[in-house]
């Protein structure tokens, strides 16, 4: 059996149990447990350890475990009405902060067993590397030190990875070890753009980022991207009209649309950031979800850019696993050390343990060799859903689909609303997320977001794009 089932297992048996033993009493020894069940001492360690976090038990070394006292009953409701007044208070008063989470809440969300899941932003566990990544931790806690504080900037032999594996002439010195991609993209606003001023965006562009800017006290401000990314007079417009010293972009498999911005485009959005003197904030999620089938991709704009424009933000989160949040939040020259006061503020540093896990990961060879099955099962996945949609419901497909990512875009029909079609999916079974949460304002037109990374199987993913077809009207 699974070990991490065998925990549950055990688990929920002792957990009805308890009720034959009175408060205080001794529970069986742990090898009794184990002679009963037939598991292992770690198994019966785990069971134990998850009763004592829910409060049920209590262990005391060299005595046993005994059963806790029955938590006390909740206090009565307080009165918070107050809390409306001072919240309020800089109503009016720019620049107004306002976290709006409903985006990034509904791309968390987990839904039922029975709903296939078209809505989850990570992989499944099924693509997680969990065999490489426990390894990683084992030996990442067996390393000297490996509770010591780490330095602000992070390990030197993370830095060191991240700065080869973004390449070109970025330099470990640069690169800033940061809690995840959400939280760089959050210090990076913070440090590059005042409070109160525009930030310019892609648009549509991800949930994450505008409620980080706004939470910020940022104006977002759109910029329309096409089927080859941001299109650079609409940006040199809106850098004229607004006067903005950063602009945020996924030049690579963009989130939601799937663009990946043409070779064309890339000199002219460095160019006209220069000219702006304004910084180009590069969100490089998808480096590491480049499908089996898709050329080789280009290298980040950060590679080629020695005057500092590009800030640069890369995660090991979306490969692997959305506890593993470790990434590289990259700059040259002032803007560093502003990212770096910043980030010291607000979080001190990425714990080491974490620090030292990743470095075990990325530096064992099970590391490409999972990097090159994850590009043939998205590849695999991609196909399934799409394929099934164009047997369906062509109509909603864009006519080029991004070979990287784990997430399709798709245009409904005029007159269709996407809150509705996104209830009606969900009572059929189905998980998607609506377009509206990606625009800075009222959409263009009706969208879903739909993705194939966090469901269980391509039989399911089929099974999805079939129900989904089905509320939207089956052929078109």
């Amino acid at each position: 059996m699974h070990e991490r089932s065998s925990t549950a297992d055990l688990a929920a048996v002792l957990r009805s149990e308890l009720n034959r033993y009175p408060v205080g009493a001794r529970l069986p020894s742990s090898r009794a447990l184990m002679e009963r069940h037939q598991v292992s001492p770690g198994t019966v360690a785990r069971a134990i350890a998850l009763l004592a976090a829910e409060g049920l038990v209590v262990s005391r070394p060299g005595a046993g475990v005994f059963r806790a006292a029955p938590p006390r009953p909740a206090p009565a409701a307080g009165d918070t009405s107050w809390q409306e007044v001072a919240l309020s208070a800089e109503a009016g008063v720019p620049p107004a902060r306002s976290a709006d989470a409903s985006g990034v809440l509904r791309a968390l969300a987990t839904p039922p067993a029975e709903v296939v899941d078209l809505n989850g932003g990570y992989l499944h566990a099924s693509l997680q590397p969990e065999q490489a990544m426990a390894a990683a931790l084992a030996r990442a806690g067996r390393r000297p030190g490996a509770w010591s504080r780490p330095s602000l900037e992070g390990l030197p032999e993370l830095r060191a990875w991240f700065a080869r594996d973004i390449g070109g002439t970025v330099g470990a010195a640069e690169v800033l070890v940061a809690a995840g991609g959400q939280s760089a993209l959050t210090t990076a606003l913070r440090s590059l753009a005042a409070p109160g001023a525009p930030v310019l965006v892609e648009s549509p562009t991800y949930p994450g980022l505008l409620a980080v800017a706004r939470a910020a006290g940022l104006r977002p401000v759109p910029v329309p991207v096409d089927a080859d990314g941001v299109r650079p007079g609409l940006l040199a417009e809106a850098f004229a009209a607004t006067g903005a010293r950063v602009f945020v972009c996924q030049p690579l498999f963009q989130n939601p649309t799937g663009a990946v911005l043409s070779a064309a485009r890339r000199p002219e959005v460095l160019r006209i950031a220069r000219e702006a003197g304004a910084f180009v904030v590069e969100d490089d999620f998808a480096r590491r979800l480049v499908h089996a089938d898709a050329p080789p991709p280009a290298p980040p704009l950060a590679a080629d850019d020695p005057d500092g424009v590009v800030v640069h933000v890369r995660s090991l989160t979306k490969p692997t696993s959305p506890n593993l949040r470790v990434a590289a939040l990259t700059a040259r020259g002032p803007a560093f050390e502003r990212l770096r006061a910043v980030q010291a503020v607000d979080s001190f540093f990425v714990p080491r343990p974490l620090q030292d896990a990743a470095l075990e990961l990325v530096g064992a060879p099970a590391w490409g060799h999972h990097l090159r099955t994850l590009a043939g099962r998205l590849q695999e996945r991609r196909r399934a859903l799409a394929g099934t949609l164009q047997r369906l419901r062509p109509d909603v497909l864009a006519p080029r689909l991004p070979a990287g990512g784990h997430h399709l875009w798709l245009r409904l029909p005029e007159g269709t609303d996407p809150q509705e079609t996104t209830a009606a999916a969900l009572r059929a079974g189905v998980a998607v997320t609506p377009g509206g949460a990606y625009f800075t304002a009222e959409p263009p037109a009706p969208y879903l977001r739909v993705g194939y990374g966090a469901a269980e199987s391509t039989e399911q993913l089929v099974a999805g794009a079939e129900r989904l077809a089905g509320v939207l009207g089956g052929t078109a």
